[in-house]
């Protein structure tokens, strides 16, 4: 079922991974993270970690794809980063952000204000004659994914037209609309 879970994580050098009982922790330049795991375990050898697991029960053998791509993730963040981007379509929307708070104007009667998590960075984009971009920023691939989510609900693409807020690169399904 799981061939992704016999793959090792390859781990960078300025990262290290430690394991306590069923806790792995990841340190690296841009942050640390921790995640708890249980049904398989992780050994860390020759600058790789492994995730084994105990029987091929399929229990077992879906925790062992899944904790293998948690923690290629974790590793990934805390070296290189995540970032997801999101483009704002429509005429008058804009965005902006001082510091961690997010500013951003969909067409509704006033503007939606959004206070960021301190692990997440955020840029805005405004280049005139271009849709506004907002660029997130983070070492933890759950965060900046559920932050992007989030923002996106605010104003989910429509099939019609295309307004609303979609990630940079997103393939919208469309209408035709109503033909006379």
């Amino acid at each position: 079922m799981s061939r992704i879970g016999n793959n090792p994580v390859a781990i960078p050098e300025g990262v290290t991974v430690e394991v306590n009982e069923n806790i792995i922790t990841v340190k690296g330049k841009l942050g640390e993270l921790t995640q708890e795991f249980s049904g398989v375990s992780v050994k860390i050898e020759d600058g790789q970690a492994w995730v084994t697991r105990p029987s091929d029960s399929k229990e077992h053998k879906a925790k062992h794809g899944l904790y293998r791509s948690l923690v290629l993730n974790m590793v990934e963040g805390v070296s290189k980063g995540w970032t997801k981007e999101l483009e704002l379509v429509g005429v008058g929307y804009r965005a902006s952000n001082q510091g961690q708070k997010l500013d951003l104007a969909l067409g509704f009667s006033h503007n939606i204000v959004i206070n960021l998590a301190p692990e997440v960075k955020v840029e805005t984009i405004s280049e005139k004659g271009k849709n506004p971009i907002v660029k997130l920023t983070s070492f933890d691939k759950q965060l900046v994914g559920q932050v992007a989510a989030k923002i996106r609900g605010f104003r989910k693409p429509e099939p019609y037209k295309g307004k609303g807020i979609k990630f940079v690169g997103e393939e919208l399904r469309r209408k035709a609309g109503k033909s006379a």
